[in-house]
This record gives structure tokens, sequence and C-alpha cells, in this order.
């Protein structure tokens, strides 16, 4: 197989699909399969006809879906899908604890009172929910196990979720959002995920809710969000993606102590680097044999 990297190759990925057997060519080489892990404005006008499988080196495929990039070239589309689950998992978790335990709130007066009072621990019979129980939200039921907290599963089938007490359709979960204590947003953003949690859902939460966003910005009413945080509506928020992103430097967010902001470092371009082409080299085995390839999206779908 020979393969292009766009718009400029990781060496650790190009070294271990060489290492498999593929070569490394430019773009107009004719290779069979293109490695893409930038945005919608650097993606190639047009494909060379020898190009069969283009592997994304990101899980989220909306930017490169809302440019009509995936519907314009006649080509089949992998991402990164499952690839990070455990950094994301990982980040999550921190995030929220970082809420519940009011760290943004800390300043160097050693007996802040107020802590004493808010600060919540994930052990305490707290509720959560996951919105979106892919690979990612199953890694963090995996993480939250040894705290006992009772997991609600939001997925599109409504298929049962190991680990969840519980799984409801995304179409259904109206009762979701007044029932738990804290919302973990895993699910790709389509149309209908986009603003999933707007001001009616906010208004819907308990006053001690925790909203940790580690999906994509726009799952989220951002404004909506900042209300409700500023008015106390809610308990606090976790944000590793925001809409817009970057978050503007003067957003009334940063300010608030009940947001905690990563800035989109759930997963970090070394582990990227890293599965990459292992992963690519997988899919193109999968294509060749003439099989679903392991993370290949469904354009319809969205993800």
């Amino acid at each position: 197989m020979k393969f292009a990297f766009l718009p400029k190759p990781w060496d650790e990925v190009v070294r271990d699909l060489e290492a498999e057997g593929h070569e490394f060519v430019e773009l107009s080489d004719n290779p069979d399969m293109l490695v893409y892990r930038g945005g919608p404005d650097e993606f190639p006008e047009t494909l060379p006809e020898s190009v069969k499988v283009v592997q994304i080196a990101y899980a989220g495929v909306d930017n490169l879906l809302s440019a009509g990039i995936l519907t314009a070239h006649d080509v089949r589309w992998a991402n990164a899908a499952g690839l990070y689950d455990d950094t994301v998992a990982e980040s999550t978790l921190a995030l929220i604890l970082a809420v519940l335990h009011r760290h943004k709130a800390v300043s160097r007066e050693w007996n802040q009172k107020e802590l004493a009072e808010e600060t919540g621990f994930l052990f305490d019979g707290q509720k959560l929910a996951l919105i979106g129980a892919g690979g990612i939200g199953k890694k963090l039921i995996e993480f939250i196990a040894p705290f006992g907290v009772e997991v609600t599963a939001v997925n599109r089938s409504g298929n049962d979720v190991e680990g969840a007490a519980r799984t409801v359709k995304i179409d259904e979960a109206d009762e979701v959002w007044a029932d738990n204590d804290i919302f973990v947003l895993l699910t790709p953003l389509t149309d209908q995920t986009r603003h999933i949690v707007d001001a009616d859902v906010l208004a819907k939460m308990k006053d001690t809710a925790v909203v940790v966003n580690v999906g994509r910005g726009p799952l989220i009413d951002t404004d909506a969000l900042t209300e409700a945080l500023r008015n106390r509506a809610i308990g606090g928020a976790g944000l590793d993606v925001t809409d817009p992103e970057p978050l503007p430097s003067d957003h009334p967010l940063w300010d608030l102590d009940t947001c905690v902001i990563t800035p989109h470092t759930a997963n970090t371009p070394r582990y990227m680097k890293r599965r990459v082409g292992p992963l690519a080299a997988k899919n193109w085995e999968l294509f060749q044999a003439g099989e679903k390839m392991h993370t290949e999206v469904d354009v319809d779908a969205g993800y």
C-alpha cells in the first residue's frame, strides 16, 4: 500500500506504516491511502483516483462533514474512534473531581469556609449520566467504578452498556436531566445533538448538577451555560471543548470559579502520533479483505 500524509506528516506514524511494509509517497504519486490530520481548509480540493481510503487522525469528523468534504470525494473514510478512550476518560475524571472539589475556588486564605461547605465527593452517592456511551464512556465507567457511582448510559440505540445501571435512548432522555448529579457529554456532534444541553435542559437539572463536556463544543449552548453558572442554577462545569474554540480570553466563563476549563487537552498529539499508524494499517488490511474498517465512518450518520 502507498500512503500520503497531509498536511504535514508525523514521523512516528510514517515509521510505523513503513515498518508494516507500506510506502510513504506524495499525494501526486497516486497513493492508495491518505492519512489526514488537518482541518477543512487544508483538505485537497481533489484526490487522485488511486486513493481508496482516507484515515483521519482524530475521532470527530463534524468539521469535515459540515464543510461538505466527506460527501465530495468517492472514498471510504475512517476516523480514530476509540483510539484515545483511556486518555479522554482519565481527563474526564480529572475534570469531574476538580469541579466537585472546587479547586478553582481555592485562594491563598487557608481556612475557606465555603470550600468546606461546597466541596463534593464522587463516592458520596453521586449519579452520573453519560450522554453518549461509546468507547470513552465505557472506559470512564471502569475508571469510576471504585467510587460506587450509579451510571445511566444514554445512547442512540438504547442497547445495554456494561457497567451502567440502566441505558436510555437519546430521544427518550428527558427524565435523565432531573435525575442525575453529573452529566458527561461524549456524543458525536450531529444535527440531533447540537445544543443538546440548552437553557431548557439546564433548567431541569439540580442546582448542584455538574456538566462536563469532553465531546464537541457545540453540544452545549455556551450562552445558556454561562447564564446558568452565573445564577448558580447548576453547581459547576468542566470543559475540555468549547463553542467557540478556542474560547476568547475575555469570555466570562474564564472568571467563574465554578467552571474548570482545559484547552482541548483530554488527548494530546503524542498519543495520536503513537497510535494512528497501527490503526491505519489495520484499517487498510480490513479494506483489502473487503470488510468494514475498524473505525469506518458512516457519512450519513455523521460519525
